[in-house]
């Protein structure tokens, strides 16, 4: 075996060797700590207490606590079962947010899904690069990837619930929310009421892209 070779297999070894096995586990041990700690933190506040009190009410020191809630130490069944009863909450209820699905859309270049909006004309692409539903608060994201390369006679003008936020990429444009126009130049954001119609209604630059990220009401 070549020497460069037979010393990149030697290295890999050491490599492999060195690894902890438990660091895994010992990495999501401390996110399940860190979660339970904001937890019991939360509902603490919630109850007016300080930490005292909670001292007081379940025989833990200060200091126990201090550790549990920054997420420095792995508390027992017992301890933890002791705080639920104390804050009057479910033992589950410390688990909650360690247990939430949360989701990710990775959109490559390029990748996104062209669609058509109500008014979409010739020149103007609109490419949806996600959607996702924050089942906590009930919201649904969209955001899209506009491009404007070719002026129109007429613009097409929206008008729905929940908020945008619109973040300049290129070219400039004059963007109208209600009654009010604004010059958006690359760089630029403009955060508003999508409830007001609103929509590009001049084209100073071209071609003229920018991001528009859309939340509303998951029942809206």
């Amino acid at each position: 075996m070549p020497k460069d070779k037979q010393d990149l297999t030697q290295k890999d070894a050491k490599s492999r060797l060195s690894q902890d096995p438990h660091l895994v586990r010992e990495e999501r041990e401390k996110v399940l700590e860190v979660a339970i700690g904001r937890e019991v933190r939360g509902f603490r506040r919630q109850k007016g207490m300080t930490v005292a009190d909670l001292a007081q009410a379940t025989g833990l020191s200060i200091g126990m606590l201090s550790k549990i809630e920054n997420g420095n130490t792995s508390p027992s069944l017992t301890t933890l079962q002791t705080l639920a009863n104390a804050l009057s909450v479910p033992l589950t209820s410390f688990f909650r947010r360690f247990e939430e699905h949360r989701e990710a859309v990775h959109t490559k270049a390029g990748k996104g899904v062209e669609i058509e909006r109500a008014g979409t004309r010739a020149g103007h692409q609109y490419n949806l690069l996600g959607h996702i539903g924050v089942n906590a608060s009930g919201v649904m994201v969209e955001p899209y990837l506009i491009t404007l390369s070719t002026s129109a006679d007429i613009f097409p003008t929206f008008q729905h619930g929940g908020i945008e936020t619109i973040y300049m990429l290129e070219g400039e444009l004059l963007y109208r929310h209600s009654d009010q126009l604004y010059h958006l130049r690359p760089g630029d954001t403009l955060f508003f009421d999508a409830d007001a119609p609103h929509g590009p209604e001049g084209l100073e630059k071209l071609p003229a892209r920018y991001l528009s990220i859309i939340a509303y009401p998951q029942n809206g």
